[in-house]
């Protein structure tokens, strides 16, 4: 047999020197490859990336139960819905961090992400996970190409961020391809070869596609969401935490109304900023009552709030 043969049991020796031997591998790598369910995106999913989705499979509870639980307290937890009086016990509960009630709702998502995104992703210990295994099944060839206005330079004040789309993105794009397309052309060869899979899927790329199996409560999901939902959380997880959320909303719509006016869109004071804030308002603040507008307000309560905590910086 000569040092460049093509036949299977060669196959992967010469490609760092032939050619021919790469141009094989790629064309290979277009057909044939391996069928397992993530080729597929199940009914019902919201589509992420340009091969990922979120599915929610399952889910235990929804605004009620959060009820529910917190007026088991008092002996009420049976009481009859009331939308003005569930709504305001819920905006309650979450501004004062009152999470246990909230952990009685469970949402269980089917994920499919590049393995750079799970990586971040699993970072969240709060949550149950079950993964794809390359170990007991050969992977499809499925690997994230970011679209050219996410191909940007290094930002200049964030360590983590990027900033302005690159000179020649399309250039870029199809260099991710090609290599992420070697890589997978190599697995096969290797598969094909009879080396283990445990093995031959070493040098595959952060590109390629996992697939998990995601269950958390709703206190710890709405965590993830803040952090995730962020404008500094990379894109690439940022639109999965946004598919999840579409969900959530729809799920339990007074307990995300309470995430976003509290925590998703507010902002919170350091010890010293409150200091500065006490005294611009001691400057330009009269009666502090006067700022109490009842039709401003989603409930009389936090306008009251509102009002002590002025008060509180006034003095």
């Amino acid at each position: 047999m000569s040092e460049h043969s093509h036949e299977r049991r060669a196959t992967l020796e010469p490609v760092d020197g032939c050619p021919a031997c790469i141009e094989n591998l790629y064309k290979e790598a277009n057909h044939d490859r391996p069928t397992v369910p993530m080729d597929t995106q199940p009914d019902g999913t919201i589509k992420c990336l340009d091969h990922g989705f979120v599915e929610l499979v399952d889910c235990m509870g929804d605004d009620q139960a959060i009820l529910q639980a917190a007026r088991v307290s008092y002996q009420r937890d049976r009481q009859e819905p009331d939308e003005a009086k569930d709504r305001a016990l819920i905006r309650y509960l979450y501004r004062n961090r009152h999470t246990t009630p909230f952990e009685m709702v469970e949402f269980k998502f089917h994920c499919q992400m590049p393995i750079f995104v799970a990586r971040q992703w699993i970072r969240h210990r709060t949550a149950s996970v079950n993964e794809v295994s390359a170990r007991y099944s050969a992977l499809p060839e499925l690997f994230y190409v970011p679209q050219q206005e996410q191909i940007q330079y290094q930002s200049g004040d964030n360590k983590q961020g990027r900033s302005g789309v690159m000179d020649e993105g399309d250039m870029h794009q199809r260099v991710f391809q090609r290599e992420a397309a070697g890589a997978f052309a190599m697995y096969k060869a290797r598969l094909d070869n009879g080396m283990s899979k445990e093995l031959a899927r070493i040098n595959l790329p952060l590109s390629a596609y996992t697939r998990w199996y995601w269950k958390i409560d709703l206190h710890n999901l709405l965590h993830f969401l803040s952090l995730r939902m962020d404008r500094h959380a990379q894109y690439e997880i940022r639109v999965f935490a946004e598919a999840m959320a579409t969900f959530v909303k729809a799920r339990c719509p007074l307990a995300w109304e309470a995430f976003e006016d509290f925590r998703l869109n507010a902002v919170t004071f350091s010890a010293v900023e409150m200091e500065v804030l006490s005294r611009m308002l001691k400057s330009i603040v009269g009666n502090p009552a006067a700022w109490k507008h009842e039709d401003t307000w989603p409930t009389k309560r936090e306008g009251e709030e509102f009002v002590a905590k002025i008060a509180k910086l006034l003095k």
